[in-house]
């Protein structure tokens, strides 16, 4: 029933289409979510009885719930914001025909949750033509956006990762033979192919990378030939594939006889408990360890309204609104070149770097290049850094 009074709540704030984190505000910030209210009421009438919501909803249900907490902290401080919110999966009124709206022609900044490829174009042309920020918080992908420096990726893009999966392993273990697992596919071939570039344009001491094929029911032990049973092996996990990546970190576990430390891609942080058993390394954009104050304040907050545990989403739409909020206060009209100041940072630092294609002298967009490697033990996580 919580449930349902929030998604009432949400409709009337998208009904009068802006809430406030003071009654006068000069600057404006628009956010879109997926939320999908059209599917579960009818006009003002809520059409699942005590069903459970679909699972399509929850995650941008859990953004607006992150950004009005943030609202909260706002309003708390005393500042200054008018904060309006739009489902960006509306059945009655298009992503298009809301940015042709009235009260959108004035915003100074715009915050998305996009769970979806072509969902970005619009926003990006719409940002750009304004000349105000687009901050992309949770989607991975550039959309096919071109000569854009005001829209921004928060979520870092796979090469991105890749290229820090690099470094990491060049620093920490510059000479070790590396065993590259892979499987078929065209993203795993893409992968490959940044990886082996990266080792043989690199100025340093090229990695000692051994490729070898598997797929997703293969057990490392068929790979104990060319493992060392005296030292560490390092693996590397070249595929963003769950199935591959869950079945190679429990049969890694299962062979005791040889210690193994497992490098993953960002895929792995989404996975529940991996690494029971082993040791295992990935990269990540977001540093939410919930350990924190304020993670747990959020925590409680979010238990006393739900009844349940916040997910990512809402510690991504806290800190969007607060961080991308204050900074907006600070630097106002200069905003699009101040993303990565870090003066309200909360979990995440961001190192916004304009993209650059094809030797254009316009950024394609900007990317955050500021990634975390999550070290965890038994899966239990040991350090972020």
């Amino acid at each position: 029933m919580r449930l349902k009074k929030i998604l009432l709540s949400l409709l009337g704030f998208i009904a009068c289409n802006s809430f406030w984190a003071q009654q006068t505000a000069p600057l404006k910030i628009a956010v879109f979510a997926p939320v999908y209210l059209d599917t579960v009421f009818n006009g003002s009438n809520y059409t699942l009885g005590n069903n459970n919501l679909p699972r399509n909803i929850l995650p941008g249900l859990d953004f607006y719930n992150g950004v009005q907490l943030a609202i909260d902290s706002l309003n708390a401080e005393g500042q200054s914001l008018t904060v309006l919110f739009y489902d960006s999966k509306s059945n009655t009124q298009s992503v298009k025909q809301i940015l042709e709206t009235e009260s959108l022609q004035d915003v100074s900044m715009i915050i998305a949750a996009f769970n979806n490829r072509n969902d970005i174009k619009p926003l990006a042309d719409f940002a750009l033509k304004k000349q105000i920020p687009l901050i992309s918080m949770t989607y991975p992908n550039d959309g096919g956006v071109k000569a854009n420096p005001y829209f921004a990726l928060v979520n870092s893009t796979l090469t991105t990762h890749v290229e820090g999966i690099f470094k990491y392993l060049q620093k920490n273990y510059p000479t070790e033979p590396i065993l590259y697992l892979k499987r078929s596919g065209a993203l795993e071939d893409m992968i490959e192919g940044l990886f082996q570039d990266l080792n043989k344009k690199t100025p340093a001491l090229p990695l000692k990378i051994r490729i070898v094929s598997a797929n997703d029911s293969t057990n490392i032990a068929s790979f104990n030939e060319v493992m060392d049973s005296t030292k560490t092996n390092i693996i590397f996990c070249g595929s963003l594939n769950e199935n591959f990546g869950i079945n190679l970190v429990k049969t890694t576990a299962a062979n005791k006889s040889y210690k193994s430390i497992l490098i993953g891609m960002p895929t792995w942080d989404a996975i529940k408990d991996l690494g029971k058993g082993t040791e295992i390394i990935y990269s990540t954009p977001y540093n939410y360890t919930r350990t924190d104050k304020l993670a747990q304040s959020i925590i409680q907050i979010y238990r006393s309204k739900v009844s349940g545990r916040p997910s990512d989403m809402v510690f991504k739409g806290f800190e969007a609104m607060y961080h991308f909020g204050k900074l907006l206060i600070k630097h106002r009209n200069n905003i699009a070149t101040q993303l990565s100041d870090n003066s309200f940072k909360l979990f995440n630092e961001f190192d916004f770097v304009p993209v650059k294609t094809n030797g254009e002298s316009i950024p394609a967009y900007l990317e955050n290049k500021r990634i975390y490697f999550v070290k965890k033990t038994d899966g239990v996580i040991k350090s972020i850094q």
